[in-house]
């Protein structure tokens, strides 16, 4: 199995890029749909940012009001890396989950969307790692434009994550992002033909079809060892 890393940065058009590799029928792993569902009223993740951050945070029905919380953590280094601490465990023991689902499925390919890939060192389990990539200035626009933020609010926010050439240094794969999407689309389409080429030896034998062959020859191996015992004696 294949597992490609894909990140990025605030405003920078990773979610885009996630829902084209789904388009062209790409499986994707999408760690804020993880976060989300760890976070939800009832969980451990739940609980644990609550007794941390108080009920302030949480809106009428008892859920998170993730607004109010990523505007807390933004806005302050100590308390982000705090619920970066809390909820680490559930949502890496979430992916597995999903990665697992997708293995027993025999995908033999997928996309693992994680913004804080490099940073939670999450990219020693994928190979390669695909970075959307877009200039500063363009960045910070889109950002402000998207969520009719000022201009020190969105600094804020993308100043919280590790910059966007930081993470390209890091990457094998850079997808530039500062076109228009048919741009976009276009230089998907020459990832896919890299992501998507043929499994090495090394990745055939940790798909589904690859570990069943190992135990088919296992089993096989097995018996005619038995056979071979009997006849000795």
């Amino acid at each position: 199995m294949r597992i490609v890393g894909l990140t990025g940065g605030i405003s920078s058009g990773k979610s885009t890029v996630s829902n084209l590799f789904k388009s062209h029928g790409v499986p994707v792993v999408d760690a804020d749909v993880v976060a989300r569902d760890v976070l939800k009223k009832g969980t451990g993740g739940h609980k644990r940012v609550v007794d941390a951050f108080g009920e302030d945070i949480l809106l009428p029905n008892g859920e998170v009001d993730r607004a109010k919380l990523g505007h807390i953590v933004f806005s302050d280094p100590g308390k982000r890396q705090l619920l970066n601490r809390l909820l680490a465990p559930y949502i890496s023991s979430g992916i597995f989950c999903e990665v697992l689902k997708l293995w027993l499925k025999g995908n033999k390919v997928i996309v693992l969307d994680v913004p804080l890939l490099f940073e939670a060192k999450m990219d020693r389990w994928t190979e390669p790692t695909v970075v959307v990539w877009v200039d500063p200035e363009t960045q910070l626009q889109r950002l402000m434009a998207r969520d009719s933020s000022n201009e020190e609010d969105a600094r804020n926010r993308i100043n919280a994550q590790m910059s966007l050439d930081q993470k390209r240094s890091r990457a094998d794969i850079v997808i530039d992002n500062t076109g228009s999407l048919e741009d976009l689309e276009e230089n998907l389409r020459m990832v896919l033909v890299q992501v998507t080429r043929p499994l090495t030896w090394t990745e055939f034998w940790l798909s589904r079809q690859g570990a069943l062959i190992s135990l088919f020859a296992i089993v096989i191996g097995v018996v005619v060892g038995k056979k071979i015992s009997k006849v000795s004696l």
